[in-house]
């Protein structure tokens, strides 16, 4: 090849990868198109319902009726207030947010206790102990619910809030072990080491050192078992049976669907329904960052 015609096998080379960058981009930008239009229809998907069911909070029976998908004509509280009073979702929700936040705490302390001790000390049976916690995620809560209901008849907590606070919290600890053990082992191991040269007990060195460094990790963790914990409507429905007082917020809506889908007061289930979702949105909506957080801080070292 002379001189000449090097400047020309260059250029070609340049034109063939610049071609082949301008490709990629193309399949590129057909792969984010499809990728954020499909993102933009789950979301309409999960938004649309949603509002929808706040709109017809505010309607009466009659515009349901009528026109569902139309806008109130007037903002009607009363529906909020009727369901709150008549329907008695005030009680149910005071009943869940008292179970829930028992059993969330319960399941915090343990899980955590348990994934620290996992994650940072070594003793005879540790892997079997640690599996046998994890293998608890295989199994579906409703393939245990009749060996469950009799287990805690004999144990004398069938229909009391206690027994349905340790269910809660025993059905929790497989994936608050899980995931918190994995966060614990990212934690420096010289700050604890540290603070054992200093003095510290195993006690202190857990709860006033490890467990506030993991506090993304714990609080990503217990936003998903509030989650979890306040729609769960088939454990409180096998184990808190008869006194209608002590029922879930689920419970109370099963049972409001099934008597206003009878007596026609759609607004009224509406409204008792949107009271129980709102929670569940603040709770996601105010703490989103942190279960970002602590989510994507627990894969790095």
């Amino acid at each position: 090849m002379t001189t000449l015609d090097k400047p020309a096998g260059v250029a070609a080379d340049r034109d063939r990868a610049a071609g082949a960058g301008r490709a990629v981009r193309r399949d590129l930008g057909v792969v984010n198109a499809l990728s954020h239009g499909f993102l933009l229809f789950w979301g309409a998907l999960t938004v649309l319902p949603l509002l929808w069911m706040f709109l017809s909070s505010f309607k009466s029976n009659a515009e349901i009726l009528a026109d569902p998908w139309g806008l109130p004509g007037a903002l009607r509280f009363d529906n909020w207030a009727r369901a709150w009073t008549t329907a008695h979702i005030g009680r149910y929700f005071l009943n869940s947010a008292i179970v829930v936040t028992g059993s969330v705490a319960l399941t915090m302390l343990m899980g955590a206790t348990a994934a620290y001790v996992f994650a940072r000390y070594e003793f005879r049976g540790r892997q079997l102990a640690y599996y046998l916690f994890v293998g608890g995620l295989m199994f579906p809560v409703f393939l245990a619910l009749v060996p469950l209901f009799f287990v805690v008849r004999n144990a004398g907590l069938f229909g009391t809030w206690t027994g349905l606070v340790l269910v809660y919290a025993a059905y929790s600890l497989p994936f608050t072990v899980f995931f918190l053990t994995a966060f614990f082992r990212t934690l420096p191991t010289s700050v604890a080491e540290a603070a054992l040269v200093d003095g510290c007990g195993h006690f202190r060195l857990f709860f006033r050192v490890m467990l506030p460094m993991a506090r993304p990790g714990m609080i990503s963790v217990a936003i998903f078992n509030f989650l979890s914990h306040w729609n769960q409507f088939l454990l409180p429905q096998v184990l808190l049976q008869g006194d209608d007082s002590k029922w879930m917020l689920a419970q109370g809506l099963a049972a409001l669907s099934v008597s206003q889908g009878y007596a026609g007061d759609y607004a009224q289930l509406f409204a008792g329904l949107t009271i129980a979702v709102l929670p569940v949105l603040l709770v996601y909506v105010a703490f989103q960052r942190q279960v970002q957080t602590g989510l994507t801080a627990g894969q790095l070292k």
